[in-house]
């Protein structure tokens, strides 16, 4: 599988990355991220894609192969990769908001990080 994200308004970075899969890709709705705060948040996510009406899209979870732990769990959105807020916001998504930020793709090494949605396919 491959994940491309151009540079965009919702995140600087451009990636082309190739990994192996090792199981279906499944929607998910929440992550724990440890940039912000060293124990972790839970943060919403979604997808995002470059059409200004509607920019939301599901934001996936496939298991890969990684070099060094075995599984790792990519994390990939829309065209203009991923949006997260801390689940405790209530605002709107928002590429204007500063309490919110985007991210190409994310590789997290516990699936207990990863809150699955729970009318997504499984």
């Amino acid at each position: 599988m491959f994940i491309e994200v151009e540079s965009n308004p919702n995140c600087t970075s451009s990636v082309f990355l190739r990994f192996k899969a090792l199981g279906p890709a499944r929607p998910i709705t929440h992550v724990r991220s440890y940039d912000r705060i060293a124990h972790g948040e839970w943060c919403e996510i979604v997808g995002w894609c470059e059409d200004p009406v509607h920019p939301l899209c599901p934001a996936m979870v496939q298991p890969i192969e990684d070099s060094g732990a075995g599984i790792a769990y990519l994390v990939y959105g829309g065209n203009w990769g991923l949006r997260l807020k801390p689940e405790s916001l209530t605002e709107e998504w928002s590429l204007e908001s500063p309490n919110q930020w985007g991210e190409p793709y994310l590789s997290l090494s516990s699936e207990s990080d990863i809150r699955y949605d729970p009318h997504g396919a499984s």
